[in-house]
């Protein structure tokens, strides 16, 4: 998607899901003290204050990462996306007591699910991302559902995943 497609309805929808997927995500990260609160700034994003990571390698991988979702929900439209996604935002923050401490040297990564892939010939962005293997786990997931919203044909869902507790941990030697 170029610069004039950002200036169509389309595209100013698909500019502000891709700001609040690297808000979000960014304020996840921030949230579960995957780094020092000192490697993050307190700004203000929808009239919400949030963080945003100070490492400019950081705020780039988050960034690409987002950016490359643009073929998957260009074709987004809805009114009042923005007041929805708001709220997604002020529920992050009061949902922290839901999560568990994570361990020191944890590790993660943006995933995102979708109906179906666009083709490879679309979007050299839709080629960054790539299909994973739905077995993650050996058991299924704890689940804790956070916020959901539909704006049709956009649904979005927040959870956390944990491993079950019946999970082995891998254990490095």
């Amino acid at each position: 998607m170029d610069r004039k497609d950002l200036r169509t309805p389309q595209g100013e929808i698909a500019r502000i899901l891709v700001e609040f997927l690297e808000v979000a995500i960014t304020s996840v990260i921030f949230l579960k003290g995957i780094y020092p609160n000192g490697a993050f700034e307190r700004r203000r994003y929808m009239n919400v204050v949030v963080h945003k990571a100070r490492h400019p390698q950081l705020n780039e991988y988050i960034h690409t990462a987002v950016v490359a979702l643009l073929p998957f929900i260009n074709k987004v439209e809805g009114a009042n996306l923005e007041f929805s996604l708001r709220s997604f935002l002020i529920k992050l923050p009061v949902s922290e007591p839901l999560t568990k401490v994570l361990p020191r040297n944890c590790r993660w990564e943006i995933m995102a699910y979708f109906r179906s892939l666009p083709e490879a010939s679309t979007s050299k962005d839709a080629e960054m991302w790539i299909p994973t293997d739905t077995k993650q786990w050996q058991q299924p997931p704890t689940i804790i559902p956070i916020k959901s919203m539909s704006s049709e044909p956009l649904g979005l869902q927040l959870y956390l995943e944990h491993p079950s507790l019946s999970e082995p941990k891998n254990e490095e030697k």
